[in-house]
């Protein structure tokens, strides 16, 4: 998903995923993902700010909702959410990435062009 191939597919997916474990919050933030990915940073926020309540400590759910927020001009919201995402103790990975959004925020995100055509 993360390569922009197919996410108008993985969206149906997930969207019917969410419709059948609409407490999952991992798959809450798949489709809030999706949308992050789209463009739809509005639906983006929805449904990561969902996630997050149904998962508050996981710290790549927090980080994405950073990011969205990020994207819809909610900067010191984001940083608090990367803040918090650092303080869940992440990946070694995940840390560097979040510490630089910390310190440096983020640059305005290029939706992907979602089409099948796209992974031929």
């Amino acid at each position: 998903m993360d390569r922009g191939l197919k996410l108008d597919e993985a969206q149906k997916m997930i969207e019917r995923a969410v419709r059948l474990r609409p407490t999952d919050g991992y798959i809450v933030d798949s489709l809030g993902w999706v949308y992050y990915r789209l463009g739809r940073y509005e639906e983006a926020v929805e449904k990561l700010e969902r996630a997050v309540a149904l998962r508050p400590h996981d710290p790549i759910i927090n980080d994405h909702l950073g990011d969205a927020y990020w994207q819809v001009g909610r900067k010191l919201e984001a940083r608090y959410k990367w803040n918090h995402a650092r303080d869940l103790e992440p990946e070694p990975k995940d840390l560097e990435r979040i510490l630089d959004k910390i310190e440096n925020g983020m640059e305005e995100a290029v939706p992907v062009v979602a089409s099948s055509a796209d992974s031929k």
